[in-house]
């Protein structure tokens, strides 16, 4: 027999739960998030922006909410739009690459993982009123130096540059 969960505290966005001693938050409603991968002739489109939570800018591959603002919105069109509105490039289709959980111990949310295909340069991105993003078009050879940089600098970095750092990481140890 399992717990019954309890409601501690519930926001707009957010609601935290407690399950026995087990404590964790989860997103309210249907809403997701597509994380995306964009590769332009061998370049990694990365964004930077200040997350209030952690206090200090962060380095990141663009993302946004599926169907936070636009009812029954497809991950693909998400994507498509998170991708222009953060960055400035508009992608022909997007690519699933399957659901992923960010920190399961502590919260609900998934994500699905996207690659962009087809990429066109349409404008400068920074995203929407209030979002503050900065774009890095980062050469892959590069990106572990980079990454490393940005650390450097006082950055934190978002744990899903893994996906592409992971292999980078692994060779070098070997």
């Amino acid at each position: 027999m399992t717990d019954p969960i309890e409601t501690v505290w519930q926001g707009r966005f957010i609601t935290t739960l407690r399950e026995g001693r087990w404590e964790y938050a989860m997103r309210n409603g249907e809403i997701s998030a597509a994380v995306i991968v964009a590769i332009d002739d061998d370049h990694l489109i990365l964004v930077e922006q200040y997350r209030i939570p952690i206090r200090k800018r962060c380095i990141e591959l663009p993302a946004g909410l599926v169907g936070d603002d636009h009812d029954g919105e497809s991950i693909e069109s998400a994507a498509i739009r998170e991708l222009e509105e953060e960055t400035g490039y508009r992608a022909e289709r997007m690519e699933q690459l399957g659901e992923y959980v960010t920190s399961p111990g502590m919260v609900t949310e998934r994500f699905t993982l996207v690659r962009a295909l087809g990429l066109t340069k349409i404008g400068d991105g920074g995203g929407v009123a209030g979002e503050d993003i900065i774009v890095h078009r980062v050469p892959l050879a590069e990106l572990a130096q980079f990454v490393a940089a940005r650390r450097a600098e006082g950055m934190a970095i978002d744990s899903k540059l893994l996906t592409l750092l992971g292999p980078i990481y692994l060779k070098l140890s070997a």
